[in-house]
């Protein structure tokens, strides 16, 4: 059975959808990902991703965000 705990909730301004991100805990084998949801109207698009690929994706989002500056 996988723990889950809140992260945090944003709503992007144009176009309304809402993100959430979630720490799921897995009990059997200690196992910590990221759980992006993303909600658009009825439809959600689920990610889980490792400690790795949240850096990275992190790190090219703030990149991305300092040149819009």
């Amino acid at each position: 059975m996988a723990h889950i705990s809140g992260v945090a909730k944003l709503k992007v301004p144009l176009g309304g959808q809402e993100i959430e991100l979630q720490q799921i805990e897995h009990a059997e084998n200690g196992m910590s990902l990221l759980r992006i949801r993303i909600r658009e109207g009825k439809r959600f698009t689920i990610f889980d991703i490792d400690p790795g690929t949240a850096q990275q994706w992190a790190a090219a989002m703030q990149n991305w965000a300092e040149t819009q500056k």
